[in-house]
């Protein structure tokens, strides 16, 4: 397990607080904070479009970030640059737009844009890609559909769905599932490439890593295989700064040059009366996609941050192996809780090819749902609730994965459509619409996550949904139980007196053992008043016998 060092790099409120929604951002350290505020208020730093002392120290400080960062994810700078964005999603758009924008002309026809196949697994941001895709879209619902793809000569190059086959074609899928954390296989990128033909040479690969490089170790050692365009969000790597960057494989950098828009600092001469002509610049390639002035001090945060997360954590493999063991106690304890009758209590949501405590397969994150002894959805909503309540932070909703949820959740189009129309919205507390829930309960781990936190989560669930289904069947019990009578117990009898509820003595343990064993016996009772404390202790004792 990994230990920290020192009470500076824990946040104070850490003690108090199991946070586990890493997959949204993860938790910085202290030190990263300390470190930056003494940064910005011994240095003096400029805007750096500029020639001035300042400015050119931001600059060399950028510059300093991007070569420090290609090397944490072994990428070698002759084959890949590194486009500073605000976050994954604005370094999807780039991408889009450049592939929107795609304008060729050649003796028998003009191609005008693009053709876009995307996994089920993808993030929102990945399927709103679809709908700018001039020669169609397709959505790959398993990874064995995108094998056999893959594995089709004809279609490999999106040529069954492409109005043209000249046109080009981008393929993106996300390195895990942002919903279960189930882990794609990140070798599809390379066998496109391979697979290329003179016929249809433009296929691209859109990878987007942003969930993934959360707890695993993003390798670019081998550029040949590696996608032509990363996303990522370092929030979810570093907890801060707010900031996100597009690792372009140089290879595939043509294909930006289609985006038509441009932006200041982008260009090196610009004409805007009487003409419209401009020059991008021809420098690296991130001068011309870095649009206006750059988040330097977000960038010179993240100096500081990446320093933190390597004396503190060593590796992203280190951190890798630590939440994927805490991860595995976790499903292991949530898939094994039973109501006293049997009944399921969390349903957890795991993709059928991916194994808990197989990093490879699995992110260390569990998406689920839980029910009642009756077998009823207790709605995500309350969950929360119940959670924050004993300071257990997680996520629950539809987590920006429409495919996921649909396939998680088997809920149909026609069904997505419907509860819309009842009212699901995103974030809102419409939880349960036909028997079915229309969201999920996440939780996510990362590397300042300890057993300490693992185990709330568990206590939490065993005390407030399996032991307090014992407690509230025992209220609604009281009205229905003798104030008057005899117990036989096979560890002792006794007797309770007028007035005294034999349901406020049942507690979580007692009930099951007390209804298999005991004969309640009641006295000065009608005997429309023995049916019903006899259907009561029928139907009690139906639901607590294995």
């Amino acid at each position: 397990m990994l230990k920290l060092s020192g009470e500076k790099n824990i946040p104070s409120w850490k003690a108090s607080t199991s946070y586990l929604d890493h997959a949204g951002t993860t938790i910085y350290a202290k030190s990263v904070i300390n470190e930056f505020a003494k940064e910005m208020k011994t240095g003096l730093y400029g805007n750096p479009h500029s020639g001035s002392p300042s400015s050119m120290l931001s600059t060399l400080r950028t510059e300093r970030v991007r070569s420090r960062l290609l090397q944490f994810f072994k990428a070698d700078p002759n084959c890949f640059d590194i486009i500073f964005v605000a976050n994954a999603t604005a370094a999807i758009k780039l991408v889009m737009d450049s592939f929107r924008d795609y304008t060729c002309h050649n003796s028998q026809e003009e191609i005008l844009g693009f053709w876009y196949g995307y996994h089920r697994d993808s993030h929102t941001s990945l399927v709103g890609v679809r709908e700018v895709a001039q020669h169609g879209a397709r959505c790959f619902e398993t990874d064995q559909e995108v094998e056999d793809w893959i594995e089709s000569s004809s279609s490999a190059r999106g040529v069954d769905s492409a109005k043209s086959p000249s046109a080009p074609s981008l393929f993106a899928f996300p390195a895990q599932s942002n919903l279960n954390g189930h882990r794609l296989p990140l070798s599809w990128s390379g066998r496109l490439r391979n697979m290329s033909n003179e016929k249809h040479p433009r296929l691209y690969t859109l990878l987007d890593a942003a969930a993934f490089a959360t707890t695993a170790q993003i390798d670019l050692s081998d550029h040949e295989k590696a996608p032509d365009f990363i996303t990522l969000s370092f929030y979810k790597i570093f907890g801060f700064p707010d900031l996100g960057a597009l690792i372009v494989r140089k290879g595939a950098q043509d294909m930006l040059q289609h985006r038509r828009f441009f932006g200041g600092g982008t260009v090196d001469i610009v004409t805007s009366i009487q003409d419209q002509w401009f020059v991008r610049k021809e420098g690296q390639l991130h001068e011309s996609f870095e649009d206006g002035t750059i988040p330097f001090h977000s960038i010179i945060a993240l100096d500081s941050a990446m320093s933190a997360h390597e004396r503190l954590y060593g590796s992203m493999n280190q951190i890798s192996r630590h939440t994927c063991s805490l991860a595995k106690h976790l499903f292991e304890e949530l898939s094994s809780l039973r109501h006293m009758n049997g009944e399921l209590v969390c349903f957890i949501y795991k993709n059928e090819d991916s194994e808990y405590g197989d990093s490879k397969t699995q992110a260390p994150i569990l998406a689920f749902n839980v029910q009642d002894w009756k077998g009823s959805w207790i709605g995500k909503t309350e969950f929360e609730r119940m959670a924050i309540k004993r300071n257990i932070q997680l996520r629950t909703g539809g987590m920006c994965n429409p495919g996921g949820i649909a396939t998680s959740l088997r809920l149909s189009a026609a069904e997505m459509r419907r509860n819309y129309h009842e009212g699901v919205r995103c974030g809102n507390e419409v939880d349960v619409i036909e028997q079915k829930p229309t969201g999920v309960i996440r939780a996510s781990l990362g590397a300042m996550t300890t057993m300490k936190d693992v185990k709330a989560l568990i206590e939490f669930v065993k005390e407030e949904i399996v032991q307090q289904q014992y407690i509230s069947e025992a209220a609604q019990m009281r009205a229905f139980l003798p104030t008057v009578g005899y117990v036989s117990h096979p560890r002792n009898d006794f007797m309770f007196d007028t007035g005294q509820s034999l349901a406020s003595t049942l507690t979580p343990l007692s009930v099951p053992e007390l209804l298999k064993t005991a004969a309640i016996l009641t006295t000065n009772a009608s005997d429309k008043e023995n049916k019903t404390r006899s259907r009561w202790r029928h139907r009690f004792r139906m639901r607590v016998m294995a």
